[in-house]
């Protein structure tokens, strides 16, 4: 154990100070947490999972210049689909790399699976910065993108069990929403900056400067924040909950995997539908609608990533007061009430914005949703994860999270984008959002548990 931390315990507890390895605690009790070794825990994090979802996210900003590029085709609706068809590549292998990373951090730690994912992210990010147009090596530029989107599902199919069950593992057992509550806030934060980062290009550049080399800035940026998100992460203590775990694990018990779905499949089939609705806001809210604005508004690139800066900033400044607020009143009444607002608003919002195209419906269309989505992503994370044990919590989380992502939420821009031109009807976003909302509200209405304090004897089952 560093020297700089001190891990100390319940009376009650059993656990022996020498060796992290030998960490272990009783049913009724749970290790009391030096505040330095929280802090390094929550900065490590946050920190390192922006890091990642900076990464991930600005592909989103620049699918247009990107689609131009490195997908030329006979119009531009066929190039776009083609951008964001490469968008959602990353998503089909995001279970897989969520199921790989979540038995890994289940069986091996929370800190040596997130240190991995951050340098796996910065290597597919820094290989769409540097990687050749398709005017200049031709149909091996698109491969090179789809590879480097392939490396970042991968890597980002981890990020989201593993950070969550290192947050709420290292939060007083009263605060475990508020603590949880930062994994969506560093998200918003990396789209936010994100969106900072595109705004500034599309307002300093010209369109030749921007499509020649400008747009390879953020990419670049991503190489040199990997290291740090590395450095960062290997500096955390590994989650005492996992260790005290792992220190009376049974030699013969069975993969978190087979746990999963032998014991917790109502908690993944609630967690499942939740996150249908809290990823759908993500991605349709912040990463398609500017991309909408844009292509089939004709608004200008530097207003609709402007938009999405605020509405991000917004989101990040909520979240943790939300989750807080749902250590007091429960997670399931807050995050239902929301999401039903979030639809409601969204429909509402999205049809102004056709009807009348403008900077300030634009906002409207973005901060009005953003402010439900704040409410409901404070409460989110730890809602779908508490409610695992420590044995099987990345694993169950990064199943239930990752399939909902892939199949609604990161293939979202390529639905929509197909519907409209199948159907010629440019409200298709809208319909979307109903779609997903509901499916939410049925299934984590239904089988969603509220959690305000989950006893620690349930935290090991």
């Amino acid at each position: 154990m560093p020297k700089d931390v001190t891990l100390h315990t319940d009376p009650t507890a059993a656990l022996p100070s020498k060796q992290e390895k030998h960490m272990q605690a009783t049913p009724t009790s749970a290790p009391v947490i030096d505040p330095a070794l929280r802090r390094k825990a929550v900065i490590g994090s946050t920190l390192g999972n922006a890091f990642e979802w900076f990464d991930f996210t600005v592909y989103g900003l620049f699918a247009v210049v990107i689609a131009k590029l490195f997908f030329p085709a006979e119009n531009d609706t066929n190039s776009l689909l083609a951008s964001v068809a490469s968008l959602g590549v990353a998503f089909f292998f995001r279970p897989i790399g969520g199921l790989a990373f979540g038995l890994y951090a289940d069986r091996a730690g929370r800190k040596s699976a997130l240190s991995v994912m951050v340098l796996l992210m910065a290597l597919g990010t820094g290989l769409i910065g540097i990687a050749p147009t398709y005017a200049t090596i031709g149909f091996a530029a698109p491969l090179l993108i789809l590879l480097a989107r392939v490396i970042q599902g991968f890597s980002a199919g981890g990020e989201f069990g593993g950070s969550t069950a290192m947050l709420i593992e290292f939060s007083p057992p009263n605060l475990r929403g508020f603590y949880g509550s930062f994994q969506m806030c560093s998200q918003a934060l990396a789209v936010a900056l994100a969106g900072l980062c595109a705004y500034v290009l599309n307002s300093a550049l010209t369109k030749e400067a921007l499509e020649s080399w400008g747009w390879r800035l953020p990419f670049l940026f991503g190489i040199l924040i990997g290291p740090v998100g590395f450095y960062i992460r290997r500096r955390m203590t590994e989650s005492p909950e996992f260790l005290a775990y792992a220190a009376a694990r049974e030699p013969t018990r069975r993969t978190p995997l087979t746990d999963v779905f032998s014991h917790h499949y109502r908690s993944l089939i609630a967690g499942f539908g939740l996150t249908v609705a809290a990823t759908t806001s993500f991605y349709v809210t912040l990463i398609y609608t500017p991309i909408y604005a844009v292509k089939q508004l004709g608004l200008t690139q530097g207003a609709a990533s402007l938009s999405t800066f605020i509405s991000a900033i917004l989101i990040a400044v909520l979240c943790p007061l939300t989750g807080w607020l749902s250590d007091r009143v429960g997670r399931k009444p807050l995050i239902l009430l929301f999401v039903l607002l979030y639809g409601l608003t969204s429909f509402w919002m999205f049809t102004r914005l056709h009807n009348a195209p403008s900077m300030s419906n634009m906002l409207l269309a973005q901060i009005l949703p953003a402010v439900c989505m704040g409410f409901v992503w404070g409460a989110f994370p730890t809602a779908v994860t508490e409610v695992f044990p420590v044995g099987v919590r990345s694993t169950g989380v990064s199943i239930l999270y990752n399939l909902s992502v892939m199949m609604f939420g990161g293939l979202a821009p390529f639905w929509i984008t197909y519907l409209i031109k199948m159907t010629e009807n440019p409200l298709a976003p809208a319909y979307y959002i109903l779609l997903t909302v509901t499916i939410s509200l049925v299934t984590y209405g239904l089988l969603g548990r509220d959690g305000r304090q989950v006893p620690v004897s349930a935290q090991h089952a």
